[in-house]
């Protein structure tokens, strides 16, 4: 099996390292105190705003026995508005910590770093590229729930163009057997031809929907919000806002055995009415993001 120095995209994953990834996952969870990585510094360095991310890598190290030090807005409020370069500030807070979790508004932001640390760097966002954490914790949940990822259907909600975390999550899926992906989107919003070809390549069937025929079929339901952060032009925002909802009114056209997926932060993509079916799974999908994270930390740390 490969071993992982960084995690920058998830293109890393092949299924031999997803399976050790799991398990490990799954033993954490099982007993968090079994795994630990005493007197380990992690840097989170965030360039963006966060809430769950942060605090998710956070809460992780912190069970691993670690420490943490941590900037939030780092735009605005760390030596980035004084000039100084992404690689200077890495090779700086390398030498603080031993592991660094950064999100970047810039696209390869995380390669960029990599190339310049002698200690891990785990991508947590960048920009509008990957997110290939939170698409690991999205697949070991739906692996949780269906215990096989092969020949599900996936539905993808929402803003696929801007969104990293679908992305990253279309990349872990070509590593399995005939997954089937429907992807529902305002027309500005739709998936970028890079992952299409990518899908196609690799023999997954893909194809672009209505919503209402997309509740009916899919297995799993994955839904984003619209990012106006991501938008230039507030108009073409506007127009995308607020076209696909699960609510009280869609929620009787998904399937019984289904799942619905949200990367969160929500908008009005999902009404919290119905947030009490058993079929909502974002919460769950939030709580398995620190198991997850803890069992790259601990990879990253301990099996070099």
């Amino acid at each position: 099996m490969k071993k992982l120095n960084h995690v920058v995209e998830s293109q890393q994953f092949d299924s031999e390292l997803l399976q050790h990834l799991f398990s490990l996952a799954d033993s954490i969870k099982s007993d968090p105190t079994a795994y630990q990585c005493p007197n380990k510094i992690m840097a989170t360095l965030f360039y963006e705003p966060s809430t769950r991310t942060r605090l998710s890598f956070e809460s992780a190290m912190l069970q691993l026995g670690g420490r943490v030090i941590a900037t939030e807005s780092a735009k605005e409020f760390s030596s980035f508005s004084k000039g100084e370069s992404l690689e200077d500030t890495i090779k700086v807070t390398s030498g603080y910590a031993d592991i660094i979790a950064l999100r970047h508004f810039e696209i390869g932001a995380a390669k960029r770093a990599a190339g310049a640390s002698d200690k891990p760097v785990i991508n947590a966002g960048d920009g509008a590229g990957q997110h290939p954490t939170q698409a690991l914790l999205d697949l070991y949940t739906i692996r949780n729930h269906f215990n096989n990822i092969d020949d599900l259907t996936v539905c993808m909600v929402g803003d696929l163009r801007y969104g990293r975390t679908v992305r990253s999550l279309c990349y872990l899926l070509g590593r399995f057997h005939k997954p089937k992906i429907l992807f529902v989107s305002p027309i500005m919003c739709r998936m970028a031809d890079d992952i299409c070809q990518f899908l196609t390549k690799n023999g997954v069937e893909w194809e672009e929907v209505e919503f209402e025929e997309a509740l009916e079929h899919a297995d799993c339901i994955y839904m984003t919000r619209i990012q106006k952060e991501r938008f230039l032009d507030m108009d073409r925002y506007a127009k995308a806002l607020d076209k696909h909802r699960i609510d009280t009114h869609t929620l009787p056209m998904i399937k019984p055995g289904a799942i619905i997926m949200h990367p969160l932060p929500r908008e009005k993509e999902i009404h919290p009415d119905v947030d009490a079916d058993p079929r909502m799974k974002y919460f769950e999908q939030a709580q398995n993001g620190v198991w997850i994270r803890m069992a790259l930390i601990y990879m990253l740390l301990t099996e070099q």
